[in-house]
């Protein structure tokens, strides 16, 4: 095997991945553990409960008729089986990076790299794609409330009526702020979010539910199970997000019982809120409704709310909460970018303006910055309209690449601490990375086509960067010519502000 094959597959050894995330490897600043249970969850929950559900059925519906209902459950299922080979590992390595850590210490250097560039596409084009919205859901109150609104050159999607979207660029700044500003006071900041949108869900639901009509599920499958099946990869969108709870791995308390226990809730609460938004919505209104409404660009749950109470104040309601979803959905995904960009720079594989912690506040925050006004550029003046279905598939393949580390390190570290363990092994793990594969195979071809240039992208700069700044090449290269390696204390001092 030549020296960049055997590279490639070198493995970080888990008690120092541990000992990186503990602070037991370095004096230099660090991240703080602020979270407990109550708030990881919530930042899980607002992570996954983004805009998707606020538009979704309008797609969906007249792909698989009532039985998109059926299309949320598969799509939670393959969500809940890759949300079972998370808790393992963030079990076993309660560290910052989620998947990427969890690859790095089980696949090898090269797959954990392009895993952590599946992982920021998917955070990239999901907080570029959701930021979008924003404009046009302010545009809705503010015309309610006060009878104005932006001009579509400001407000609108570039390609779509826009020339550049100050919204966009307005919300992800702000998020960005506020996270260079504090972990706490983000995360306070998201739960009272968090708790706005689950209120506005809930009253869509009861008052749907108001004139629910079982008839209209009599023809649940007009187009089949490959309708069902289609509308299920559509839907998957919206479970994208969960595994953001282990990109916190290194400022949770008692990170090997938090992290499982938030992940396993985040699923279930945003699974059973799904599947009733979607009862109540299809059994408020005939199934051709939601066709005509997404033609129309309507927001599909506001119209029903509309036709239903016959008034626009829980139309209005509920759009004042899609305005507070997407702040929180922007605030977290920035979140989970900016801490997997962390840990790759403790490993060496990009620059280590990415590590550098302020001293105050114990946050990356040059590195939030660098990605907020990157990503505030790309919801601002790039069409996004071709590119929100990799969100899915940078999603699914890390999900494949999840569990297959659970097995390899079933194998090769058989005695870690496991708070948690996958039943049913190894059907589950097996099940997940087929099921995955199955719904990224269901993507349009341009998704893929435009998937492997990313990753074409990123292995040419992992060969012309990574590879050489790497440092566990640097420690093993060390070892092997019996000099000291660089101490981590004076790399931490080094990069610190």
């Amino acid at each position: 095997m030549g020296p960049v094959a055997t590279q490639l597959c070198r493995r970080k050894p888990l008690d120092s991945i541990v000992a990186d995330a503990e602070g037991t490897a370095h004096d230099g600043p660090r991240l703080e553990r602020t979270m407990g249970l109550g708030r990881l969850t919530l930042l899980g929950i607002s992570s996954v409960l983004g805009t998707g559900i606020f538009f979704v059925l309008g797609t969906s519906v007249p792909t698989a008729g009532p039985g998109v209902v059926l299309s949320f459950v598969i799509a939670g299922v393959v969500a809940a089986l890759a949300a079972l080979c998370y808790v393992e590992l963030a079990g076993a390595i309660p560290v910052a990076g989620s998947t990427y850590s969890y690859a790095y210490a089980s696949l090898g250097e090269g797959i954990a790299y392009l895993v952590a560039w599946c992982l920021i596409l998917e955070y990239g084009v999901a907080v570029s794609t959701v930021a979008v919205s924003w404009g046009q859901y302010l545009n809705q109150v503010s015309d309610a409330v006060f009878g104005v609104t932006l001009p579509d050159a400001i407000s609108q999607p570039p390609g779509t009526g826009g020339l550049v979207n100050i919204p966009a660029i307005v919300v992800v700044i702000a998020c960005t702020a506020l996270l260079a500003r504090g972990t706490r006071e983000s995360i306070l900041v998201n739960s009272i979010l968090v708790c706005v949108k689950l209120a506005v869900l809930v009253m869509f639901v009861v008052v749907a539910f108001t004139a629910f009509d079982a008839d209209r599920f009599t023809h649940f499958a007009p187009h089949g199970l490959g309708g069902i099946t289609a509308a299920a990869s559509a839907v998957f969108f919206s479970y994208v997000g969960f595994d953001a709870v282990s990109t916190a791995g290194e400022e949770v308390r008692n990170p090997r019982r938090t992290i499982p226990l938030a992940l396993l809730l985040t699923l279930f609460v945003v699974t059973a809120l799904y599947i009733l938004v979607a009862v109540s919505g299809i059994g408020a209104q005939p199934e051709g409704a939601f066709a005509r409404q997404e033609a129309a660009g309507d927001a599909v749950l506001a119209e029903i709310l509309t036709t239903v109470t016959g008034s626009g104040k829980a139309a209005l309601i509920l759009s004042a909460g899609a305005v507070v979803s997407i702040f929180s959905v922007v605030l977290v995904t920035l979140y989970g970018q900016t801490r997997i960009l962390f840990s790759m720079a403790r490993d060496g594989l990009v620059p280590q303006v990415f590590r550098r912690v302020d001293r105050k506040r114990h946050t990356p925050a040059a590195n939030s910055w660098i990605v907020g006004v990157a990503v505030a550029a790309l919801a601002g003046f790039v069409p996004l309209q071709e590119l929100a279905d990799l969100t899915s598939m940078g999603t699914l393949i890390a999900f494949v690449a999840v569990a297959a580390a659970v097995m390899v390190l079933r194998r090769i570290a058989p005695d870690a601490p496991r708070p948690f363990r996958v039943p049913l092994y190894p059907v589950v793990p097996i099940l997940t990375a087929v099921s995955c594969a199955y719904l990224a195979y269901q993507l349009p071809g341009l998704t893929w086509t435009l998937f492997l240039v990313w990753l074409t992208v990123a292995t040419a700069l992992y060969l012309a960067f990574g590879r050489r700044r790497s440092a566990l090449r640097e420690e093993n290269a060390a070892v092997e010519s019996g000099a000291e390696p660089e101490s981590e204390s004076e790399s931490a001092a080094a990069v610190a502000d």
